[in-house]
């Protein structure tokens, strides 16, 4: 057996670059998105229940050195492959092997397949049943794009690692593991680096660890030793033999491709002129067809830029046909115009109503209307065309008129933008749809053509309503939800702690977002608990993707967190209403952050969305609107002091002595987190639903004894006045749903400083 890591040369005799290979994780450089502490994959490969991987990135970024590591870590047996040397007699030879022993050891196989991408389709498919059947667990390592250069169902049944290009520090520090290590790099010898130098060699490198290693092994072998002291002088001059400048990553026909064009286009669309000038002379630089440039500059004028400014796209057309007739080297001239106004126009995508439409028309079958249809052929039989009105008559050349079908009618597709010359038409859109819109309501109630809902009781209308009413409180939770991960931005290997996470919510959504992190949570009871896992259970997670689930109603310390979770240190710690029917003082808040802090590694994020009853729905406001709409008027001077009463009761300070307080607010937050290591944003959420208000609500509210805001407003009201507010909310109440509006914080803490009670944060072994 041909083993890539059997290693025939000796270690004095085999290249740098492979002599200094990690041997365990923690030897591994960078890639700490994948294989940091509580990652996915280091979970896996600890553990040894490894499913079939395909790693993915550059040349140079760790993909064969990580199965190195599996190999040196799994029990499993572990055979290697080169796709480049190897044939379908090769696998069918592995195979064979692995099969034996699963049926004579019940041992599994692990089977390493270098440059995966170089076998044809055939090849792979050869592989596939035995991967398909657990025969083998595939580890594959490709410079390709997976999605596009290996077999689908052998992607689909793999889970993909992607390794990123090294950082600077990465590579500086391989390069020091070189220097240092005894046994297999340069240790027993003195080698001296001018300054600036053993820099130049990282930054040349681009990423890539083995092109770094070559040219510091070349480097130093090249260098004869000093007469004098025997060291090693390593120039600047010999740095820059050794290392050439690299050539410009790109690959017409490959990811790097579209990569480059989906950031030129992105920097178009983002407004981002000196961007967008880069791309394009990247692209220009590795030889891009500029037609092809120029094709996706006139899609970007329809579809980013579109009404926002019309001209965009004739500019575009014009540099297109001025490119074709001068081409190089003048035509960059052109290639540049366009760029720039595209990245300078103002930008509208209201053009994607037509995939709105489109989406509709797939599922209607709508007639058109009978007085747009064609005269000429049968408006003597079946009177098409006839109550048509021709626009041009009217004085403004428009008149109100049905042009949907009537099935479709108030339907609207297009949004016009508060941008460019689409801002100086929306008015007069907007305004034509009213007119329209009115026309049509008092025609369709005279013709009864019966495509208007009834509002009748028990009518569709009313059934309508009821489901919207039902279905409010999973918009309200979506939007929450939604908040709190879009200002988090979890990266897809990033580690996520959930607190008070009985509903799931954010548990699944951070599952979806951070697949190759950790999703953790904090829920208040083992019934929650229970249940969260059986869903997971329902989902058919694999037991390394299972979310983390610990019985704990506050933030746990680091040591429980290491216990629980197998992770200290996160990078997102998330929350809805942390604080929901608690009372709240500036003592608790500052207790709360310091705890989170001491969980979130340096730059973690506590991101979390809090309703202060200060901020709440004011019963006097709905009852007022009711006496606005002159339901109530008897009662306007009661209601007049009902709201003062409400005003008053919410406009006590909250106490920042750390008196708990029901009365917190934004400045109780601030107080609290003030010496919490955070650098704190906070931003004003609008929350609202339909709600029903039940007898429950009435009762509580209203209950002097256990309602501070009960006993607050008895005490200014007298009791009848507020046994009567109370039959009046009684009354609102069985009118049907009211529109419940209020406000939350939504605040998002980045952790800038190491907090003076929280331990030391441990030293990352396991970057370069």
């Amino acid at each position: 057996m041909n083993d890539l890591f059997s290693g025939a040369a000796g270690a004095d005799e085999a290249p740098l670059a492979d002599r200094m290979r990690p041997r365990t994780l923690d030897d591994i450089a960078g890639q700490d998105h994948i294989v940091g502490p509580g990652r996915l994959l280091r979970r896996a490969i600890q553990a040894d229940r490894l499913s079939s991987l395909i790693f993915y990135g550059p040349p140079g970024t760790g993909k064969t050195s990580l199965a190195r590591v599996i190999a040196n870590t799994t029990k499993a047996w572990f055979e290697s492959l080169n796709a480049v040397l190897s044939g379908i007699k090769d696998i069918r030879d592995a195979i064979d092997r692995a099969s034996e022993r699963r049926k004579l050891y019940a041992r599994r196989t692990i089977l390493f397949v270098d440059e995966v991408h170089r076998w044809n389709k055939a090849q792979q498919d050869a592989l596939l049943p035995w991967v398909e059947n657990g025969t083998v667990i595939l580890v594959g390592a490709t410079t390709e794009n997976p999605f596009f250069e290996v077999n689908r169902a052998l992607v689909s049944r793999s889970r993909i690692f992607q390794l990123k290009p090294l950082e600077k520090e990465d590579l500086m520090l391989t390069a020091q593991r070189a220097l240092n290590d005894v046994e297999r790099g340069y240790g027993k010898r003195r080698v001296i680096f001018e300054d600036g130098t053993l820099e130049h060699l990282v930054e040349v490198a681009g990423g890539d660890a083995r092109s770094l290693l070559n040219a510091l092994e070349l480097a130093v072998e090249s260098t004869p030793p000093d007469g004098v002291d025997g060291a090693v002088h390593v120039t600047l001059e010999a740095a820059e033999e050794s290392i050439q400048r690299r050539a410009v990553l790109y690959d017409k026909d490959g990811d790097y491709h579209f990569d480059t064009i989906s950031a030129f286009i992105k920097s178009l669309r983002g407004s981002d002129p000196d961007a967008a000038l880069y791309w394009l002379a990247k692209m220009l630089r590795a030889g891009e067809d500029p037609a092809f440039i120029f094709r996706r500059m006139i899609i970007l004028a329809s579809e980013d830029v579109g009404l926002a400014d019309p001209q965009a796209l004739g500019v575009v057309i014009s540099c297109a046909a001025a490119f074709e007739r001068i081409g190089f080297p003048e035509g960059n001239y052109p290639l540049a115009e366009a760029c720039l106004y595209l990245a300078t126009a103002p930008k509208s995508n209201s053009a994607m109503a037509f995939f709105d439409a489109l989406e509709l028309v797939e599922k209607e079958n709508a007639e058109v209307p009978s007085h747009l249809r064609d005269p000429v052929r049968d408006k003597e039989g079946f009177g098409h065309g006839k109550g048509y009105i021709y626009p041009h008559t009217y004085r403004e050349h428009w008149c109100a008129q049905q042009y949907l079908p009537s099935a479709l009618q108030g339907k609207f597709f297009y949004t016009p933008s508060f941008i460019g010359y689409e801002k100086t038409i929306r008015d007069e859109v907007l305004r034509k749809r009213e007119l329209q819109a009115a026309a049509l309501l008092g025609e369709s109630a005279l013709s009864g053509d019966g495509g208007y809902l009834s509002w009748s009781p028990g009518g569709k209308a009313v059934n309508e309503w009821v489901r919207r009413l039902e279905t409010g409180r999973s918009r309200l939770l979506l939007s929450c939800r939604d908040a709190i991960m879009e200002e988090a931005a979890p990266g897809r290997h990033e580690r996520l702690l959930v607190l008070k996470a009985d509903d799931g919510l954010l548990v699944w959504e951070g599952l979806r977002r951070a697949p190759e992190g950790l999703s953790a949570a904090c829920v208040t009871s083992e019934d929650a608990r229970e249940t969260l896992l059986r869903f997971a259970a329902s989902a058919a997670f694999d037991e390394t993707e299972l979310p983390r689930i610990a019985v704990r109603a506050g933030v746990p310390p680091p040591g429980e967190a290491e216990a629980c979770f197998g992770c200290a240190a996160f990078d997102c710690v998330l929350a809805r209403e942390p604080w929901r029917g608690s009372k709240v003082s500036v003592a608790s808040i500052g207790d709360f952050a310091v705890s989170a802090a001491r969980l979130l590694a340096l730059n973690g994020r506590l991101v979390f969305l809090a309703s202060p009853p200060v901020m709440g729905e004011r019963l006097s406001r709905i009852v007022e609107a009711e006496a606005t709409a002159g339901l109530l008027r008897a009662e306007a001077a009661l209601i007049s002091a009902f709201k003062k009463a409400e005003d008053e009761f919410f406009s006590t300070p909250a106490d920042s002595g750390g008196t708990e307080s029901l009365l917190w607010d934004e400045e109780t937050l601030k107080a609290g987190f003030s010496g919490a290591g955070f650098e704190l944003k906070i931003s004003i959420f609008d929350q609202k639903e339909e709600r029903l208000i039940s007898e429950r609500d009435i009762s509580a509210w209203f209950n002097r004894e256990k309602s501070s805001w009960g006993g607050a407003i008895h005490a200014s009201l007298g009791e009848k006045g507020f046994e009567t507010l109370k039959n009046l909310l009684r009354g609102r109440s069985k009118q049907g749903a009211v529109l419940w509006k209020w406000k939350g914080l939504l605040c998002r803490g980045v952790k800038r400083a190491q907090h003076p009670a929280a331990p030391p944060a441990r030293p990352v072994t396991d970057t370069l």
